[in-house]
């Protein structure tokens, strides 16, 4: 049967960036997938990760730049990323003056235990 979610679920992010978790370990209880809103203030950036999950990176406005071992890659409005599991990558808002809205879809289900970031 079809789930109805009414409402997301806001929660922390690093460095001021706004989640809202729509499916998810919180907000539905599915470790499946991760489906998220969010948004990341001018400036913004979180530490380097080696995730343990695909994640999906789609920018509504702004640019999300995501450094890899292979370089830099800006992602800009109606563009998507994919950084698949094991990879090294850097999410970062490069603008000054501009947020950066985006939706993060990953597979399975993001938690901080399998994000593996440098600082935990």
């Amino acid at each position: 049967m079809p789930r109805h979610i009414t409402a997301p679920t806001q929660l922390p992010g690093p460095g001021g960036k706004t989640i809202e978790e729509h499916v998810g370990r919180v907000n539905t209880e599915t470790t499946s997938m991760s489906v998220a809103h969010m948004i990341a203030p001018p400036g913004w950036s979180e530490p380097a990760q080696q995730p343990a999950f695909d994640e999906v990176t789609i920018v509504l406005r702004g640019t999300m730049r995501v450094e890899h071992e292979g370089g830099v890659l800006d992602v800009g409005a109606g563009e998507t990323v994919l950084c698949q599991a094991g990879e090294r990558v850097r999410y970062l808002n490069p603008s000054a003056d501009l947020e950066c809205e985006y939706w993060a879809v990953c597979t399975p289900a993001f938690s901080p235990g399998t994000v593996h970031r440098d600082d935990e």
